[in-house]
């Protein structure tokens, strides 16, 4: 809604140039024409003293025109005084044009009371002097109030007024033909002055106008900018805002005050997102970012980068930083209350401190990623500072990285075998096969740093379907009664369309079905255990066999064995060393009892010595694998070795 209309001092509503008020505009133009009034009135009072004198008595020749003259004087004085004009406000302006108004009355009357008083004396010149000194100064008074209209129609209504009556009483055509002439000028001169006046009103109209479309456009652009720099869930400054402050801070060069940055990533964010529903879950970004605005000080800028994901610049040392990071940390871990329910969330922070981490913002932000990836994987919950050994660490990882993003995987992976036995007469019944890869750039990669560099590339499903390829290769050249088991990753069994891949392929290449084995680990079944169920039963419906590998060292319980299609237990090769004590064998005869109760076939891993394969072979446990029978090896080189064993 617009705010109404002030008034200006002639009655018209007040519009204004620029900021300043009509009123205050007409008294700063007025002020400026007031002291060549005022000068008018003296030259005019005191030439028509003067060519009175000796004719009129002194005191309207002297001593009144000489008080008039001083008045006259003393105004053209306070009208010329310097003046701060942006102290002067609309109030005092109307009152200042007011008093104007007043005055320009009562001089008017003054002056021409004292002048037609004038007229009482004299012949021809002296009458035809008092009617061109009226004529004259109301004319020059009348443009000298051009911005003051309703003062310039009092100066005219008062002085010609007068002056008209007295020359009708006068009773000479001459007189009264004078003052009508002189009236019916001063009407037109009215007329130009009212239109002239009009046209300044219409200017300071545009010019308002003007200005206030400029201050919306002002206004609107500050907005705008406000919004392309804020994030509209939270009202944390963005992404875009994070990187231009980061980038203005670099841009000071050195020597220049520390600072640090941080990336916030919050935990357990998305189950309580999936569970309670995305609105809940903006409720609890809203809740969060408003205490990590309340929790930062003057050097400190905290942004919404994007989901649940935070950044933080602190203007300070890296101890700062941390000191900041830790109080950040229990801020957010207290609880939130969302409607009939309370959750919890924590978070993980990396930090990254310039010049040490890097001296560009790309670098220090993915220095404070990396720190952030380190902190969820190793100290979830915690606080990671980017440090040398993070240094190495991150040029490894992006080594590998590219290593894997250009290889030839056919060409460069190959398996090995590590053959599973019977206890007792070490006669082979199965095969593991093991992915390794021999990097032309990198060298040889461990299988796990394999297999985490492809998840954390999205390259898992290439990575499993290019090993299960050479797998199946190499499958036909075992024997018909022996088994391959085959690893796959909790990536594996979350992805549908590796699942999918894998049965197309073994329905492809024809082999027996029955006699592939598929090992998963227990932190498979966490994510999504439902998802993970229909996984197996996919693939046990096409044939091959589901065996828990590393078991007993994650969350598996009666229920989840009972629950799940699972044909193998492999023990994990931690219950191998303890074998070596009562209660470790107690321990393992247990587990080995549990398998038998539920009909499942069980395998005892990582046996090292004669020792542990006779205890475990003593405990009931049919099957075994480990480095004392067979460290994994090529195929061609273990059917070698098992043939001539059997000779």
């Amino acid at each position: 809604m617009a705010a109404p209309p002030f008034v200006a001092a002639d009655g018209s509503p007040e519009r204004g140039s620029g900021q300043r008020p009509l009123p205050v505009v007409q008294f700063l133009r007025l002020r400026k024409q007031l002291p060549p009034m005022y000068l008018i009135l003296t030259m005019n009072a005191a030439a028509l003293a003067y060519t009175h004198e000796g004719i009129a008595p002194p005191s309207l020749t002297l001593w009144l025109p000489g008080g008039l003259i001083i008045a006259c004087i003393i105004r053209v004085l306070q009208w010329m005084r310097p003046i701060d004009e942006n102290a002067i406000s609309k109030e005092l302006a109307l009152s200042l044009l007011r008093r104007t108004e007043i005055m320009a009355a009562a001089l008017s009357l003054l002056f021409v009371t004292w002048a037609l008083a004038l007229d009482q004396f004299g012949h021809g010149d002296e009458h035809g002097h008092v009617t061109v000194f009226v004529a004259i100064t109301v004319m020059g008074c009348i443009f000298c109030l051009s911005y003051l209209p309703r003062a310039a129609h009092l100066v005219c209504l008062v002085v010609l007024g007068i002056f008209l009556t007295y020359c009708l009483a006068r009773g000479t055509v001459t007189m009264a033909s004078m003052a009508v002439n002189i009236l019916m000028v001063s009407v037109v001169v009215l007329k130009v002055l009212r239109d002239s006046y009009g046209s300044f009103t219409a200017l300071e109209d545009s010019q308002a106008a003007l200005h206030r479309e400029r201050v919306q456009a002002q206004r609107l652009a500050e907005e705008n900018a406000r919004l392309a720099h804020s994030d509209p869930l939270t009202g944390l400054p963005n992404r875009r805002y994070f990187f231009a402050r980061l980038d203005a801070l670099l841009a000071r060069g050195e020597p220049a005050p520390p600072f640090a940055i941080g990336v916030i990533d919050l935990d357990r964010f998305k189950p309580i997102n999936d569970v309670h529903g995305h609105a809940q879950g903006d409720r609890l970004l809203q809740v969060i970012g408003e205490r990590l605005r309340s929790a930062t000080g003057p050097d400190a800028v905290i942004a919404r980068l994007g989901g649940d994901e935070f950044g933080i610049i602190i203007e300070d040392s890296m101890e700062a930083a941390e000191t900041m990071g830790t109080w950040l940390c229990e801020r957010v871990q207290e609880p939130v209350p969302l409607g009939d329910i309370v959750v919890s969330v924590g978070c993980s922070v990396g930090l990254a401190a310039w010049p040490e981490a890097g001296t560009s913002a790309h670098d220090l932000f993915d220095r404070a990623d990396f720190a952030l990836y380190h902190a969820k994987r190793a100290r979830r919950g915690g606080i990671v500072r980017f440090s040398c050994d993070l240094e190495r660490m991150i040029r490894s990882e992006q080594a590998l990285e590219a290593a894997l993003q250009s290889a030839d995987l056919k060409r460069e992976l190959a398996m090995v075998y590590q053959p599973i036995v019977r206890t007792r007469s070490l006669a082979m019944v199965g095969v593991e096969a093991l992915a390794r890869w021999e990097s032309p750039a990198i060298g040889a990669v461990p299988a796990e740093q394999l297999f985490a560099t492809a998840e954390r590339l999205g390259m898992a499903r290439t990575v499993t379907l290019a090993a299960f390829e050479r797998v199946l290769a190499d499958f036909t050249r075992l024997p018909h009664e022996q088994r391959l088991s085959f690893n796959l990753a909790p990536t594996d069994i979350a992805d549908p369309g590796t699942v999918a891949a894998l049965i197309e392929r073994i329905a492809r290449s024809g082999i027996d079905a029955e006699r592939l084995v598929f090992e998963i680990t227990e932190t498979s079944l966490i994510g999504d255990f439902g998802a993970a169920r229909s996984a197996l039963e996919q693939l046990r419906a096409c044939g091959a066999k589901i065996a828990l590998d590393d078991f007993g060292t994650g969350y598996s319980s009666l229920s989840t064995l009972h629950m799940l299609p699972i044909d193998i237990i492999k023990i994990d090769r931690s219950f191998a060393v303890r074998l070596d004590d009562g209660e470790g064998r107690r321990l393992v005869r247990a587990i080995f009892d549990l398998t038998r109760s539920l009909r499942l076939e069980c395998v005892f891993e990582g046996i090292e010595t004669e020792m542990q394969l006779m205890e475990a072979t003593l405990a009931g446990f049919h099957y075994a694998q480990g480095y004392f029978i067979e460290r994994p090896v090529a195929l061609d080189l273990l059917l070698e070795r098992q043939a001539s064993r059997a000779a």
